[in-house]
């Protein structure tokens, strides 16, 4: 009878260590990625002379290519606004 509450009491040591551990690393999976404070930016000129700066993250990356279509509306665009 001693022997089965041994089993029983290393069972549950078992259960309870397996259980603490496993909560104890759950917030390590959740941590959600920390955004970056400082941003980079560049200067850049535009098409009409003005310096601008801009966002380092916006110009880098894997984007679409751009239509030649829309290249031309964007600039007549740009210049009956002025």
């Amino acid at each position: 009878m001693d022997k089965d509450q041994k089993n029983i009491t290393r069972k549950k040591f078992l259960f309870w260590g397996v259980g603490l551990s496993s909560i104890l690393a759950l917030p390590a999976f959740l941590r959600f990625p920390r955004r970056e404070k400082n941003t980079k930016t560049v200067r850049m000129l535009t098409q009409d002379g003005k310096l601008v700066e801009v966002d380092v993250t916006k110009i880098t990356g894997k984007k679409k290519k751009i239509r030649d279509a829309d290249i031309h509306t964007w600039v007549n665009k740009k210049s009956s606004s002025l």
